[in-house]
């Protein structure tokens, strides 16, 4: 087990520095002039020229890749053009937003998905299957931002009963920082009223970023569920006389977790992808809100950060999930 996780972390980092690679070159070979855009339209040709070569936008772009890759092996992002401070700093400030709501997201996709998939698969063909199936085809289907709009539509501006975008009100003051997630730290700091009023305001976006989430586990739950309860061991099971209830939560429902398992940890990386639509639609504070802002202004460097985050969260989470994959099925450490 040893050999197995070390080859999935050294995995881990040349993935990381191959993203970083391309990342780069996909940013650099992107129109607009950064340093024009910062210096504003009044600017003269020395002005301009300035910004450029404080940037380092001045150097070819093969020697700017190299200083780049230098200095993220230090664990240095390079600073915005834009607000002119660390990149680091600010992913660090708009992080917790988006990790709140994609554990939020995630926790609502698993706690609906599981039970739907498993509760389709037992009760196939009927009523309850075919609604449960139009739900998941619709989760993948819908556009994220056009579900967005309509959930703010409804429960926002028709009904009132949620708000439209943030985090908290305006006037509203956060909690003492101590995990940096509202939800957590207003639990923490016993400020309920504050976190009753977070939780209203992240209802709507981690309903629409859990619904493809959702739809895949359902998916992927029902069809395994089908599999293993047409198998040798649960019809055995069934023959000896075992209740239905029994075998389909200890024998069946363990063994369809496994590719629900896979499933679980490729979606939470593709919801960090999916912050981007989903933080816009509702204006909430996270790097997917920071990431659009920096490419509308051709800020490279932040981009470049945000991907990075993504694509680390990304692979660790399927690092995560093939170890706990090895661990329940040993063949696999020496496949």
């Amino acid at each position: 087990m040893l050999s197995f996780t070390l080859r999935k972390l050294a995995a881990l980092v040349g993935t990381m520095l191959g993203i970083a690679a391309l990342t780069f070159l996909i940013t650099n070979v992107a129109p607009g002039d950064p340093a024009r855009l910062v210096a504003g339209p009044n600017a003269t040709e020395d002005m301009v020229e300035t910004i450029r070569v404080e940037n380092g936008l001045d150097k070819p772009v093969a020697e700017q890749f190299v200083i780049y890759m230098g200095d993220l092996v230090r664990g240095d992002l390079g600073t915005s053009i834009v607000t002119t401070r660390p990149v680091l700093d600010e992913l660090l400030r708009y992080a917790p937003a988006t990790i709140e709501l994609v554990l939020v997201a995630m926790t609502l996709g698993i706690l609906v998905g599981v039970p739907l998939g498993m509760l389709s698969a037992v009760y196939r063909n009927s009523w309850f299957d075919h609604v449960t199936r139009i739900f998941s085809i619709s989760g993948v289907a819908i556009p994220a931002f056009w579900f967005g709009i309509l959930l703010q539509l409804l429960f926002a501006v028709k009904m009132g009963w949620l708000p439209v975008s943030g985090r908290l009100p305006l006037v509203a003051l956060p909690p003492e920082p101590i995990t940096h997630l509202l939800l957590v730290d207003s639990l923490l700091r016993g400020q309920f009223d504050t976190f009753w009023t977070a939780l209203k305001h992240i209802i709507l976006p981690a309903v629409v970023l859990s619904f493809p989430c959702l739809a895949s586990i359902l998916r992927v739950n029902r069809a395994e569920m089908i599999e293993v309860l047409s198998s040798d061991h649960v019809v055995a099971a069934r023959a000896h006389g075992l209740s239905s209830r029994r075998i389909v939560a200890l024998y069946a429902l363990k063994n369809a977790m496994l590719p629900t398992l896979a499933m679980i940890g490729l979606r939470f990386g593709w919801m960090l992808g999916s912050t981007v639509l989903v933080e816009t639609v509702f204006d909430w504070p996270g790097i997917g809100l920071y990431a659009v802002s920096s490419a509308l202004a051709s800020d490279f460097k932040p981009v470049i950060g945000v991907t990075l985050l993504i694509g680390f969260f990304f692979i660790v989470a399927n690092t995560i999930v093939d170890l706990a994959y090895a661990w329940i099925d040993p063949r696999l450490r020496n496949a």
